[in-house]
């Protein structure tokens, strides 16, 4: 048992502790950038569930006898474009090619650049910070529980 963060979560000799912040920030950002796109993922599938119930709902109004209505719907709402010019998987995908791909793709190039690739080196020294070493639950790796008698996982 080590009792350490594992070499990739240590801080590369030399980096500054406004490096680690900042790349900690950045991070945080990140992970915002994919809570955003979880939910345009999560629309992109509604909007979809929606398109087959609407076309469902259009269908009922018409057997139902309301023509005009049902034109309305099929003319005004059935297969129109949530955004101009645009289904949701347009929208993911302009999403997914353009502000994502160059987020991620700085997110990558300052990892490289300034810890050697390392990722979540902020997180792991917060962890060293706040985790009590020989604690049951505060292993600093899942290597370090395994075997623990007092590990009930």
């Amino acid at each position: 048992m080590d009792d350490q963060p594992t070499p990739e979560h240590r801080r590369p000799a030399g980096v500054s502790d406004a490096t680690v912040e900042a790349l900690g920030k950045l991070s945080a950002a990140l992970d915002h950038v994919e809570d955003a796109r979880g939910h345009l993922y999560a629309f992109h599938r509604l909007m979809g569930s929606a398109e087959s119930t609407l076309e469902e709902a259009t269908a009922m109004v018409r057997d139902a006898g309301h023509t005009d209505l049902a034109d309305a719907l099929d003319e005004q709402a059935l297969g129109q474009n949530p955004l101009p010019g645009m289904w949701s998987f347009q929208m993911v995908e302009e999403f997914d090619d353009g502000f994502y791909a160059r987020t991620k793709a700085l997110h990558q190039r300052a990892l490289d650049d300034l810890v050697q690739g390392r990722r979540h080196v902020f997180e792991a020294e917060m962890k060293e910070l706040r985790r009590t070493r020989g604690r049951a639950g505060h292993e600093a790796t899942p290597a370090d529980v395994e075997g623990d008698p007092e590990y009930d996982g």
